[in-house]
């Protein structure tokens, strides 16, 4: 059984057994969350009520993504500015969908 879920403005595909990163979500290691947020479910072809499903996960390490450097320059002005980003990741494991 597979289902769409959103959080943190995106869109995930998951089932049961999967492992996704997401924005970051409150929480340590180990815990248990619920996506109350299912847009679609269904099982090969067939499509299920969305409406009454949850997506049980569980949390197993809170990460950051790649630094990501915001370089700006304007020509003939000296004017250089560096920045490096490191966004924070939670990386979930897909538990049940019910």
């Amino acid at each position: 059984m597979f289902a769409i879920v959103r959080t943190g403005g995106k869109q995930y595909r998951v089932a049961a057994g999967d492992k996704i990163v997401v924005e970051k979500l409150a929480g340590e290691a180990g815990d248990k969350v619920e996506l109350g947020d299912v847009l679609l479910a269904g099982e090969g072809s067939e499509l299920k009520d969305a409406s009454k499903l949850t997506v049980a996960a569980e949390i197993i390490a809170q990460a950051k993504g790649e630094k990501v450097i915001v370089f700006k320059k304007r020509r003939r002005h000296n004017y250089r500015r560096k920045n490096g980003h490191r966004q924070n990741h939670t990386i979930l494991k897909i538990v049940s969908i019910a």
